[in-house]
């Protein structure tokens, strides 16, 4: 079953009260965004393996630590994934990235598949899936069945903000993927917007109406 991990650091919930403010421009927004995923990426990777490693300081040699296992990988859902690349790169410098791109359809609220492009050898690597907003869920779980269509076992997902709603069907179609989450609101309206929410991720953190 999905582990569900809201975050609950100080640091993490004041950053998301404050892009929530709707007189937050679109480059401080970004600037945010992408340090509230920096932050969410060292919660989400507490449980990543280590091996010793024999190092040497200018004082004498000792054993030290260093990741062991997977490599990872980081794949935004386009467009408003993008905004939170950076700041898990910053964290994991060595992680290669794929996009997904998939949009909502106005009328059904089904995601369609517009463009995929991943590493190579994604299949052998931890993959972190992000979005700022966990909505419906629909798009993030075509985004995770894409990626299991190409022999990804070891997926986390990483959302600033998610809906219950989108919760509740990202565990029950892929009960394998554990979910990490900077806040869960209250429910989605009328238009699938989460409420209270921050308003469409996308056009805040590029400028676009």
């Amino acid at each position: 079953m999905s582990k569900v991990q809201v975050m609950d650091h100080p640091l993490i919930q004041h950053k998301i009260s404050h892009i929530r403010k709707e007189e937050v421009g679109s480059k401080e927004f970004r600037e945010i965004v992408s340090e509230i995923a920096a932050l969410m990426c060292y919660e989400a990777t507490r449980d990543l393996k280590l091996k010793d490693v024999k190092i040497k300081t200018p004082i004498c040699e000792m054993v030290g630590k260093e990741l062991s296992g997977k490599k990872l990988a980081v794949v935004p859902i386009l467009r408003a994934g993008l905004g939170m690349v950076d700041g898990i790169l910053n964290m994991i410098p060595a992680a290669k990235v794929g996009h997904i791109g998939l949009y909502r359809d106005p009328e059904t609220f089904e995601p369609v598949e517009y463009y995929c492009k991943l590493p190579s050898d994604c299949d052998e690597r931890e993959v972190f899936v992000v979005d700022p907003m966990l909505a419906t869920g629909g798009s993030s779980v075509a985004a995770i069945q894409m990626l299991k269509d190409k022999g990804v076992k070891s997926i986390r997902f990483l959302c600033i903000i998610a809906a219950p709603e989108g919760v509740k069907l990202m565990t029950e179609e892929h009960p394998d993927v554990d979910l990490y989450i900077g806040a869960l609101d209250d429910h989605l309206n009328d238009h699938k917007y989460i409420v209270p929410g921050l308003g469409d991720a996308g056009d805040r953190i590029f400028g676009t109406k």
